[in-house]
């Protein structure tokens, strides 16, 4: 597996404000961030809030698979380049639960994504009870089977969230090597579909991370950072998370 950078992506989801927009700037600003990329993915209201001179980059929570037209509160990613988003969160597993996104519609979504030269950071997740039923490997192939299947290159041109269903925003976390196993397991599974990108491509992971449990997951081989909730709230956290991915 290649060495890189590892990437950190801050999901503040229907949560933040100017305020945190201001404190984060300036936290992250005098904080070296040598050897790690940062992603704040802030409510679309907020995007344009951030300085244009700033030393991480911008994504976003969501995107539509249309280019333009009438779908009320969509937003397109022409839009979300005029705002300077270079990432964008595709198949959360909050958007796949309470808004019924299907495998299908997250990969025309990553699809729109990579076309208009965003990266997509698409998410993959298996619930406690699929845990419980050992069907953890099946459910995470199918969800990369669906990209895979709708494009071959695009895969290659995304970056992988695994997100525990079971773990986020529970204060649950897989253990470090209970997350590096299943790592491990896709990218194993990715080298099947496109050996080259199986070597490349960031895996992070995203379960309840926070400033206790980082500097362990970010030492297993293959987790290469992470997606960031709640403890992306908090600027002094954050930066601490982001300091801990240091090489």
């Amino acid at each position: 597996m290649k060495v890189q950078h590892k990437l950190l992506v801050a999901n503040w989801k229907m949560n933040g404000s100017a305020a945190l927009v201001a404190t984060m700037s300036d936290t992250l600003a005098v904080n070296s961030l040598t050897g790690v990329d940062v992603v704040i993915c802030p409510p679309l209201t907020l995007l344009h809030s951030f300085a244009a001179k700033r030393n991480f980059k911008l994504g976003a929570q969501n995107v539509s698979q249309h280019q333009a037209g009438a779908y009320t509160g969509e937003i397109s990613a022409a839009q979300l380049l005029e705002a300077e988003v270079s990432y964008v969160i595709i198949g959360h597993s909050e958007r796949r639960e309470l808004y019924s996104e299907t495998d299908e519609l997250i990969a025309a979504k990553v699809n729109t994504a990579v076309q208009a030269g965003l990266t997509p950071i698409l998410c993959i997740g298996e619930t406690i009870q699929q845990r419980q039923q050992e069907k953890t490997e099946q459910v995470l192939a199918q969800q990369l089977d669906a990209v895979y299947a709708s494009q071959p290159e695009l895969l290659a041109k995304s970056v992988i969230a695994y997100e525990p269903i079971w773990a986020i925003g529970t204060g649950e976390s897989a253990s470090p090597e209970q997350a590096q196993a299943t790592h491990a397991f896709i990218r194993a599974h990715l080298a099947q579909l496109d050996s080259i990108a199986a070597t490349e491509i960031k895996l992070l992971y995203g379960g309840s991370v926070n400033g206790e449990n980082c500097s362990a997951l970010f030492a297993q081989p293959d987790i290469n950072g992470a997606l960031v909730g709640g403890a992306s709230l908090k600027a002094a956290e954050f930066a601490q998370i982001c300091s801990s991915a240091q090489e």
